[in-house]
């Protein structure tokens, strides 16, 4: 049996997958755990260690540019919207997005998807000049040859998001991984934020997506048909995670908040090039009019849909 080194995030949709690791006859997927997601991004955007891998849409997007040999399939693993996601210092009670110009905002790094959405959806929506916030960042970015416009500043060593509000080096930060973890001190930015993204999505169909499955064009190559049979597993184990949704009775983060969606649309994980489309060319926009990317691919020549590409069809920056 030939092992394929596999690394993706611990989601409850990809259940299925886990319990049935073997991906083509003799050939089966070897799940290794990691303890930071966005490590692998990084390992994968600048040597691509693994075969098959979940990774930060706008760091796949920068490692293609870059001549990386990987390939996004349309299996977006995690969807948040951007409304929300940046705390403020309680008491701050900024009026609106549009009001962090002039003011630091912490994130772990300028290139982080997270910040990618919520500047380019904040542009869109309020009229935010992101190049008027310092944006203040822990980590350093994960491609090294990223050049970083001026208004991004690093905290000395050893120092983290989660800490400088409490220092009153911060008045705003994300929460979560992005960056000041849960955040319990701080509020919303935008309060009424589940209005706002409902508007947002019937107004715009875009859903940002936060994760897609990767896979190195060797491996493609090596193995014709894995685009399509990973496809297959990765709907079919979605399928039995969205049916099994309401009953579980100890539900997760995200189970809750994918039940939410649910009065938002059916199906709140949805994969395949057309039923994400939007999402991919706004995301695409966004890196480019951050100069995160050097130009405006077209999104089906970078996220290949298996149900339409043949056995053997890979990304190409054109």
């Amino acid at each position: 049996m030939q092992t394929l080194q596999t690394v993706f995030g611990k989601h409850a949709q990809l259940d299925g997958v886990r319990s049935q690791p073997e991906i083509l006859p003799g050939v089966k997927l070897a799940l290794i755990d990691v303890k930071r997601m966005p490590d692998v991004y990084r390992d994968m955007a600048r040597h691509q260690p693994y075969a098959v891998c979940e990774m930060a849409p706008t760091m796949y997007l920068m490692a293609l540019e870059r001549g990386a040999a990987l390939t996004a399939l349309p299996l977006p693993m995690t969807r948040r919207f951007r409304h929300s996601g940046i705390k403020q210092r309680k008491g701050l009670a900024l009026s609106s997005p549009k009001a962090l110009e002039g003011r630091k905002v912490g994130v772990r790094n300028y290139s982080v998807t997270a910040a990618v959405w919520t500047r380019g959806v904040f542009a869109d929506d309020y009229g935010l000049d992101a190049s008027k916030v310092t944006w203040v960042t822990e980590e350093a970015e994960n491609l090294d040859d990223l050049p970083l416009p001026p208004n991004v500043e690093r905290l000395p060593p050893g120092q983290t998001i989660a800490e400088a509000p409490a220092r009153g080096e911060l008045d705003l930060a994300f929460d979560g991984l992005a960056g000041a973890g849960n955040a319990d001190d701080m509020e919303d930015l935008v309060t009424d934020a589940a209005a706002v993204e409902q508007r947002w999505f019937d107004r715009t169909s875009i859903y940002p997506i936060h994760g897609v499955i990767v896979v190195r064009n060797d491996v493609i190559r090596d193995h014709p048909g894995i685009q399509q049979a990973l496809y297959q597993r990765f709907d079919e184990a979605k399928q039995a995670y969205l049916a099994r949704l309401d009953s579980i009775a100890v539900p997760s983060g995200d189970d809750k908040r994918y039940r939410r969606l649910r009065a938002l649309m059916a199906d709140p994980l949805p994969y395949g090039f057309a039923e994400n489309q939007a999402s991919f060319e706004a995301l695409i926009r966004y890196a480019h009019e951050q100069k995160l990317i050097g130009k405006l691919v077209r999104a089906d020549q970078v996220f290949v849909d298996p149900r339409t590409g043949g056995p053997t069809q890979v990304a190409h920056w054109k």
